[in-house]
């Protein structure tokens, strides 16, 4: 006899969302490990996100509170490693992700700068290995340095490759931070503490701590594992997605995973076998669960399906040509709007629905009064130009 597969509503989906995305008021976190432990890891590609994305979802959140986890603490870790994005993962599951994701992403930055440095330069491995050698020596000295001062310790690195020959945006560019990237994909460097505010992607690097190795194919379990914790159910098309592995890799992971068979309706989702969105409903929270964002929060970019928590018509408004989120409104597990910043420090937000009522609209402002309290001074300024965030900006 065939086995009934749960079936799981898009509405308990968008209730389990904000819960365990600590978007409800009362599962906020208390500190800023907890937030990135909820979530698996937080994208970094804009600096100002991994703050923002405490901000919303963390009691009493400071900027100088995530500073210190990243920076002093070290309990966050920069990495160059799911879909080849930066993002930034609790220390105790970098070297899981180091071998289930990084480690190929670094492989590939490699095997490109090698091949750009021999086409455009004539340099071979053993060229590019004294450069580095020479590199660490260097930021081992100064302890900590932008990319501009370590080109004048290792003046190799200033020479010039041409990025995108033939190309209308065709440029040409110091090589110093291709290598840098490199080595920071390998776990040899760490980017430090940015100059200026903590918005700024003008970073110094430093020697980074080896990661302790893990076979590949344990890491990519366990990292489906803390996945389908934190986002489950999900999809196959999902896991492949966040994690940018292949199909094999992805089916394997899953296997050793246990997860079960759940019908979403649309598709078949997975979850673990223990996960309580198989048990009865929790009882749902007596507000509106309203938060503001950041572009390319992990919660709007956690699954390639999107459709439950959003409206196709407002994909165009929401998304750049990339697949690239700008900051959004959310309310009980959906996405109903967008959020931007003045030059004069105002929080101002667009809704894309007219199903609000004067609940909703309250518990907006009071999170826009939150927000602007925790930005101060500082102004933030999306680099993904959708069109929602230029009319916001306008």
């Amino acid at each position: 006899m065939a086995t009934i597969r749960p079936k799981i509503s898009d509405r308990q989906r968008r209730a389990m969302l904000v819960h365990r995305h600590l978007l409800a008021p009362s599962a906020r976190a208390t500190s800023v490990e907890q937030v990135a432990d909820a979530l698996v890891a937080l994208h970094a590609t804009e600096p100002a996100t991994v703050f923002l994305s405490v901000a919303a979802r963390m009691t009493g959140a400071t900027p100088q509170a995530v500073e210190q986890a990243l920076y002093e603490d070290q309990s966050l870790v920069r990495m160059l490693c799911m879909r080849r994005t930066v993002f930034v993962v609790p220390k105790a599951l970098a070297s899981v992700v180091e071998a289930s994701t990084a480690r190929t992403v670094a492989a590939r930055e490699r095997g490109a700068l090698a091949k750009v440095l021999a086409d455009q330069l004539g340099h071979d491995a053993a060229w590019l290995q004294a450069v580095e050698r020479d590199l660490i020596t260097a930021l081992a000295d100064l302890g900590e340095a932008d990319a501009t001062q370590i080109a004048d310790a290792v003046p190799q690195l200033k020479e010039r490759i041409t990025f995108s020959p033939g190309k209308p945006y065709e440029t040409r560019a110091r090589i110093s931070n291709k290598v840098l990237t490199v080595m920071a994909a390998e776990g040899r460097i760490r980017r430090g503490r940015p100059q200026g505010t903590w918005a700024s992607a003008k970073f110094r690097w430093t020697l980074a701590e080896p990661h302790a190795q893990v076979p590949a194919d344990h890491a990519r379990i366990v990292l489906a594992t803390c996945y389908l914790t934190a986002f489950g159910p999900v999809t196959l098309d999902d896991i492949k997605w966040w994690t940018g592995w292949n199909l094999t890799h992805t089916l394997n992971a899953l296997a050793g995973t246990g997860a079960v068979e759940v019908d979403l309706g649309h598709a078949t989702g997975y979850v673990l076998p223990d996960d309580p969105v198989l048990g009865p409903p929790d009882r749902a929270d007596s507000g509106p669960a309203v938060s503001l964002l950041p572009s390319l929060d992990p919660t709007a970019m956690g699954w390639r399906d999107r459709d439950w928590y959003l409206d196709p018509a407002h994909v165009p408004e929401l998304f750049d040509r990339n697949g690239n989120i700008c900051p959004t409104l959310w309310c009980d597990g959906r996405i109903i709007g967008g959020w931007g910043q003045h030059e004069d420090g105002r929080i101002v937000t667009h809704l894309l629905t007219t199903e609000t009522d004067r609940r909703v609209r309250t518990a907006i402002a009071a999170e826009a009064a939150r927000l602007t309290e925790f930005l101060g001074e500082v102004r933030i300024r999306p680099r993904l130009r959708t069109p929602l965030v230029r009319r916001l900006s306008g």
